[in-house]
């Protein structure tokens, strides 16, 4: 029985005893968490995770993905695994080169056990629309094999973040299951630009734009704002990246949106929720590199609740030591609080207590130790 109020968030450390692995406690810990209570049987499920970016080494890797699989496969789901493309430009801005990556970065049918599916499609445009009707977001846009699986597990791997003060399963969810138009709705509080520079005015971005806001100038395109509506479409379809968001929007209003995103991918299905907390680097697993952890290998964890399970992980980071020489043992530690140390200008607590006003969860959390 739940206490009153308070989600369950089961934790296993890091320690594997001779005869005993950590993929082996990973398995434990989603069982004991009770999994099994989801009805999989011939349902095709949704395991959301960062295959990391080109160049980076924090991500999560394909073995921990592995585990989630072949437990989903015993119960009889049909599992894939699945991200959606990135807004800025980079290594996985289609599906092909995110593919590519996915593979370079050790996910494939024989690693993990499974396919990879990048949800929102070829050019990051096949989205479904998610009514949401919330303060700040009325449609989400989801990744449509994300929205089209009958259940949606998240494999998050905690980490620092340099807008939202940490990545967790809310922004793994939120943030990560949004098409490039859904990332530039929760990103920026304006409209796309095209960077002269990059354009090559071949006008793709003409041609899939409903609203006639953009023209071509001396083989220049520029977008009409006035006319513009936010679509996100010319960014998907740029051959050079040349059509971009500002990152303009707010630490508060991003972070509500995400949570509002977050909301739309999980209402009205079954969902369960697992985070790892080791390689805690400062920044998110888009960049091409990783700076050193902040602190210590901690462990796993394992809830039906992701906001319960997000507060159980900071708690837990918090109570560590900054590991020696990295970017927190260098910052004045004045906040008693190690991601508003290494960002001090962003309040991880604004994406949780929205969530919570919401209704994806609870932040009071009961934690179970197993060994």
């Amino acid at each position: 029985m739940e206490k009153a109020g308070r989600s369950k968030v089961w934790f296993t450390d890091m320690r594997a005893p001779l005869g005993t692995s950590l993929l082996d406690k990973q398995a434990k810990l989603i069982k004991e968490a009770g999994i099994a209570s989801i009805d999989f049987k011939n349902k095709y499920v949704a395991i959301k995770m960062h295959f990391g970016e080109k160049g980076n080494l924090a991500f999560l890797r394909p073995n921990f993905a592995k585990t989630v699989v072949d437990i989903v496969k015993s119960l009889g789901g049909r599992p894939f695994l699945t991200d959606c493309s990135t807004l800025y430009p980079g290594a996985r801005t289609n599906a092909l080169e995110h593919l590519s990556v996915a593979l370079e970065n050790g996910f494939s049918p024989l690693s993990t056990g499974c396919n990879v599916i990048i949800a929102d499609g070829l050019k990051g445009n096949n989205e479904t629309l998610v009514p949401v009707q919330g303060a700040y977001v009325k449609d989400a846009k989801i990744g449509r094999a994300i929205m089209d699986a009958d259940i949606f597990l998240s494999l998050s791997h905690f980490k620092g973040h340099e807008l939202t003060g940490f990545g967790g399963a809310i922004k793994n969810i939120g943030m990560g299951c949004a098409s490039r138009a859904g990332k530039m709705d929760q990103h920026s509080a304006g409209k796309p630009t095209v960077y002269q520079e990059s354009c090559i005015g071949c006008g793709t971005c003409i041609k899939n734009c409903a609203q006639g806001a953009i023209t071509i100038t001396n083989k220049k395109a520029t977008i009409n704002h006035s006319k513009c509506v936010g679509c996100g479409r010319c960014i998907c379809v740029c051959p050079t990246n040349a059509t971009r968001a500002d990152y303009d929007a707010s630490h508060v209003d991003l972070s509500c949106r995400m949570a509002e995103y977050a909301l739309a991918v999980l209402k009205g299905r079954p969902h369960f929720h697992v985070s790892v907390i080791m390689d805690v680097s400062p920044y998110c697993d888009c960049h091409v590199e990783n700076d050193a952890p902040i602190i210590p290998d901690v462990g796993m964890f394992a809830s039906f609740d992701p906001v319960a399970m997000d507060k159980a992980c900071i708690d837990a980071v918090n109570r560590q030591a900054a590991n020696a020489g990295c970017i927190l043992d260098e910052r004045e530690r004045s906040h008693h609080d190690h991601f508003t140390d290494v960002h001090p200008t962003t309040d991880w607590r604004t994406c949780l207590e929205h969530a919570e006003k919401i209704g994806i969860g609870t932040s009071s959390y009961e934690l179970i130790t197993m060994k």
